[in-house]
């Protein structure tokens, strides 16, 4: 990630400093349940617990030499503590305390995932209520198919980001575990009650069988779940950009004041942001193959993994993180027109009626779907190409013989396709009007 896109959420989490704290917490964690089994004495046990420390600048001067971050992190730990560093990392293999700590640097991340999605989700519901009777054109292909409401468009936005929100829950839930099951999984070293506890000191659920690794499914779900999250910000994304043409322009981004849209042309408002989300949401999903082709380790364990989660995790973080804060201040400033969304039903002269007048026809003229379609079509198709008003077409076609004038006419009512729009938002008892969006 480029410096602009990094959020401080996540460069706080995955800096070193951070990421050797939570290798020293899992290791002290571990010397006390050492302790408490009998195996480390009581004064050297409160000896780790009062000088244990690392210094970043120690742990890179060590693996200059050592080739092997963990033994450097390791040794720079004992350093600080003196003889009583020799029960530092007792039993344990590399990979028992990167897998664990990861776990917790994992779930920090999620968690500031989490807050800024419930903002998002929040934001997205307080504009369905507010648009929920707001007509406008819906769109299959890209081209006008029927009414319907810019609230209905965005509840089911809101509906998405709020599934998004659960799988992370889910997600997070499926990682955080911890191994210190030893260098094949054999506990040989350490055993498992010892595993068992550490784990419940770092508020982890134990891995019930690891092999040195805690196995990569579970790391790749995050990634696939972050990246489907990722897709639904760029659908909301998507439709912005597209209710920003200049042909549309039913919604559009925020524009501050002295924004500038084009260097070369002073008229332009571009939905820059909204762009960037979809580019973001692209680089998102490549790390999904990365993710899924970690799971395939030689035997017991490689390290092929560990190169790619260096750069891998920070960077989906950043990505997620930056693309839900960009979307929440698009929606949050969205500018609706209302106006625009009116002139655009109209704008194709009531071919957006069809479906009704299809139905109507099957109805009142008692002649077959096909026949029926064969008036609404050739009408539609007269409309399209003079410009003629469907209902004046439908008012002179001498096969329409049982339906009358004022008939026709109520057929092109928005309240029609509208009078179910409240029942879909009662399926959310969170958004009414007089309740606080959570």
């Amino acid at each position: 990630m480029i410096e602009r896109y990094e959020t401080p959420e996540i460069n706080a989490i995955w800096k070193d400093q951070n990421r050797f704290q939570k290798w020293l917490d899992v290791e002290l964690a571990v010397c006390k349940a050492w302790n408490e089994a009998g195996k480390i004495p009581d004064e050297d046990y409160r000896n780790i617990v009062d000088k244990a420390s690392f210094s970043v600048q120690r742990i890179r001067e060590i693996e200059e030499v050592t080739q092997h971050d963990v033994i450097a992190f390791v040794s720079s730990v004992a350093e600080c503590i003196g003889e009583s560093g020799r029960y530092v990392h007792l039993g344990l293999t590399s990979s028992d305390v990167i897998d664990t700590a990861s776990s917790l640097l994992l779930k920090e991340s999620m968690d500031a995932v989490l807050d800024a999605l419930k903002v998002l989700h929040k934001t997205i519901g307080e504009k369905a209520l507010e648009y929920k009777m707001t007509p406008c054109a819906g769109r299959t292909h890209g081209i006008h198919a029927e009414p319907t409401t810019f609230g209905l468009k965005m509840l089911n936005h809101y509906a998405e980001i709020g599934r998004d929100i659960e799988r992370i829950i889910q997600t997070k839930k499926e990682i955080m575990v911890g191994g210190l099951s030893g260098a094949v999984g054999t506990y040989a070293n350490c055993p498992p009650s010892i595993e068992a506890r550490t784990c419940e000191l770092l508020g982890l659920g134990v891995d019930p069988v690891s092999t040195q690794v805690i196995q990569r499914d579970r790391h790749a779900r995050v990634v696939t779940d972050l990246a489907i999250c990722g897709a639904s910000l760029e659908r909301l994304a998507l439709e912005v950009r597209h209710l920003q043409r200049t042909e549309v322009l039913e919604a559009s981004e925020p524009f501050k004041k002295g924004q500038k849209g084009s260097s070369a042309m002073p008229h332009k408002k571009n939905p820059i942001l909204s762009e960037r989300v979809c580019g973001m949401a692209r680089l998102l999903r490549g790390y999904t193959v990365p993710a899924v082709e970690n799971i395939a380790l030689w035997h017991e364990r490689d390290i092929s993994h560990s190169s790619v989660e260096r750069v891998m995790w920070p960077d989906v973080f950043h990505l997620i993180l930056y693309m839900t804060k960009t979307m929440t201040k698009i929606i949050s400033g969205i500018y609706v027109n209302k106006e625009k969304m009116k002139e655009n039903i109209e704008i194709t002269n009531g071919l957006l009626f069809s479906g009704r007048i299809l139905i109507t026809l099957v109805e009142r003229e008692g002649i077959s779907r096909e026949e029926a379609y064969t008036i609404a079509q050739s009408n539609a198709m007269r409309c399209w190409n003079e410009k003629t008003p469907l209902l004046e077409l439908l008012k002179n076609d001498p096969r329409i013989k049982k339906t009358s004038e004022s008939e026709l006419e109520s057929l092109f009512d928005l309240e029609y396709y509208l009078k179910h729009i409240e029942e879909v938002f009662s399926r959310f008892p969170e958004l009414t009007e007089n309740s606080t969006i959570k």
